[in-house]
């Protein structure tokens, strides 16, 4: 049964509310920005309306079937693993877009939200909040690359785990958010190599003149 509420995640997650909303604009976001097909980048190229409606129903196909299959008890403690990782890996590689998603994000927010009553979501969006401010205080007030924002969605990641331990979650809490981490630094793959490029060509430069 557990593998039929993992499938039942993955498909929901695969649901491409923001490129279908895009196109219902007369915009294919896939060829717009990074290219990335969800709510974010939607929101860029259609328009604040597009984009929140994008973030919500993106939230809501990780939120619904992992608040649902709870709320009966269909699944729960380490059941909630396969799903709630089946859920997000559904954006990332949706069969409606030949395996090619986005960026997992908003789906995570919505994940975490069915899987803590919304506790472990706010906490990131706190630190995510304060991953942008020291950012932007370091940019000297400007607006931060896409390069940094994929960077400060890992490191926000990684230091969830903090309020995890913080709060005294259960063991398979951990695994949900260690697979979330690998899933977010994957579909940032991209973004935090030309970052690590162009701070190594820098400091290469650098050294050259200084010699």
């Amino acid at each position: 049964m557990i593998a039929l509420f993992a499938l039942i995640g993955f498909l929901s997650g695969s649901m491409m509310f923001s490129y279908w909303l895009g196109l219902l604009a007369s915009k294919n976001i896939r060829h717009y920005g990074d290219g990335n097909p969800g709510a974010f980048n939607l929101w860029h190229v259609a328009g604040y309306k597009y984009g929140i409606l994008g973030v919500i129903l993106d939230f809501l196909k990780g939120y619904i079937p992992i608040s649902f299959m709870m709320s009966k008890g269909y699944v729960s403690g380490t059941g909630l693993v396969p799903v709630a990782v089946a859920t997000i890996l559904g954006h990332v590689f949706s069969p409606f877009l030949k395996w090619r998603g986005g960026k997992g994000i908003a789906v995570t927010f919505g994940v975490w939200s069915a899987l803590t009553s919304f506790r472990v979501s706010i906490a990131y969006a706190v630190i995510l909040a304060m991953l942008y401010v020291i950012a932007v205080i370091l940019n000297k007030g400007k607006a931060t690359s896409s390069e940094v924002d994929g960077l400060m969605v890992v490191v926000g990641m990684l230091t969830l785990v903090l309020f995890l331990y913080y709060k005294s979650y259960q063991m398979y809490i951990y695994d949900i958010w260690f697979a979330n981490l690998l899933i977010i630094t994957y579909t940032n793959r991209e973004k935090l190599y030309k970052l690590y490029k162009d701070v190594y060509e820098k400091r290469h430069e650098k050294n050259a003149v200084t010699r």
